[in-house]
């Protein structure tokens, strides 16, 4: 049976981040430094090859195809976008100390959200159904590997709810411009929605020790990675 692989990569740094300034659907672009690391881990590790390539439409996101796939005319879903952080965007979290909402959404409180912006459950549900339309479209047309450029939150929440091993959202963190792969087994996703993760992103150039698989996937159990 059929296995597909996805793989994930967070778009490259941003200034605004670099400051702890939230950005979330704010379409803020790359910093000339994050265009420079984007491209030196295009030239130092291996990004994987594929077909195609879903992204987020916020410019961010579309610069870092452009530096890691130029062949590649990526298909913009507008549902992997970023958490809306409303009223709260273009500040950073110490402009908040004496906002007891802010603090409860910090803390994980899912019924608390951004003044004209999404609650954690309200993003959650998001991008959990166009994911899941990601994968049956995959899965109608046969397309065995795709890659999504997408935001942070976007991958860490994916992997926190169908990934194996089972981990919480922060435990699934990255650097910019890296991210993982995974591998969903139709029975097994069809059956518990869940998917396998294989390996972290980018992948070593010429690395004799890593333990690949016949579709070319390394798993990242195997190794530790110096990057993370």
């Amino acid at each position: 049976m059929k296995s597909y692989n996805i793989h994930f990569i967070r778009h490259g740094a941003c200034e605004e981040t670099a400051k702890g300034i939230y950005v979330g659907t704010k379409d803020v672009s790359l910093s000339q430094e994050g265009i420079e690391q984007l491209k030196k881990l295009d030239s130092l590790f291996d990004y994987p090859g594929t077909p195609v390539v879903f992204t987020s439409p916020l410019k961010r996101c579309l610069q870092t195809c452009e530096i890691i796939y130029p062949a590649i005319k990526p298909i913009v879903i507008n549902e992997l976008r970023e958490c809306s952080f409303g009223e709260w965007e273009g500040r950073t979290a110490e402009s908040f100390s004496n906002n007891e909402d802010f603090k409860k959404w910090l803390a994980g409180d899912t019924t608390v959200k951004p003044p004209k912006g999404e609650s954690s459950a309200e993003f959650t549900k998001r991008i959990c159904n166009v994911f899941s339309d990601i994968v049956d479209g995959l899965m109608k047309t046969g397309t065995t590997n795709c890659v999504i450029v997408t935001h942070g939150g976007v991958i860490m929440t994916l992997l926190a709810v169908y990934g194996l091993p089972q981990a919480k959202p922060f435990e699934w963190a990255m650097s910019d411009g890296c991210g993982f792969s995974i591998r969903i087994t139709p029975s097994l996703w069809m059956r518990d929605k869940v998917c396998e993760v294989c390996s972290r992103l980018p992948y070593e150039k010429n690395r004799e020790e890593y333990d690949y698989d016949e579709e070319g996937i390394v798993y990242f159990d195997k190794y530790e990675d110096e990057r993370h």
